[in-house]
């Protein structure tokens, strides 16, 4: 019961805020810095490259490339992509791999390349790091050479805690 609780906490409300990065999620600002933005309205996307730091309120998202992909129409938020030394943090709370994608459409977050999501000494790992967003649940998977990974502290933040 604690693993799905764990996984659950460790992912809700950190990878989905920082991948969707969509100001309607929130009152708070989204503000994205990099080294170079290249907009394409034709194909609808834009490329922030280039030591890509986004924040919005308490969450930051660290990668080497962010493409944020518009629906046809421009309105809705279609896919959200970070590409390498991807980080997100937000509290005690950080995710990390290679590569993490945000689909809205499907309610999912995929994180890729050596994932892992740690707080305050909790770490998950796998191959992929699968986060179903409207249904709050999450699917670690091992590869041919690599198997899921928790190590879990014993007694968690709350232990010795009084009701």
């Amino acid at each position: 019961m604690r693993w799905s609780f764990l996984i659950c906490l460790l992912l809700l409300g950190l990878v989905p805020a920082a991948l969707a990065a969509a100001p309607a999620s929130s009152k708070e600002p989204l503000k994205i810095k990099s080294d170079t933005l290249h907009a394409d309205n034709e194909k609808k996307t834009a490329t922030f490259e280039g030591k890509v730091v986004a924040r919005q309120g308490d969450l930051t998202l660290y990668a080497d490339r962010l493409v944020i992909t518009n629906s046809a129409d421009g309105h809705d938020l279609s896919r959200v992509e970070a590409f390498g030394n991807v980080r997100i943090l937000q509290g005690t709370r950080q995710a990390s791999g290679a590569h993490a994608v945000y689909e809205p459409k499907e309610a999912r977050i995929l994180l890729d390349g050596s994932p892992r999501v740690t707080q305050e000494g909790d770490v998950i790992t796998g191959k992929l790091i699968t986060y179903y967003v409207n249904e709050q649940r999450s699917v670690v998977t091992g590869g041919p050479n690599e198997r899921v990974e928790a190590v879990i502290l014993p007694g968690g933040k709350n232990a010795g805690a009084k009701p």
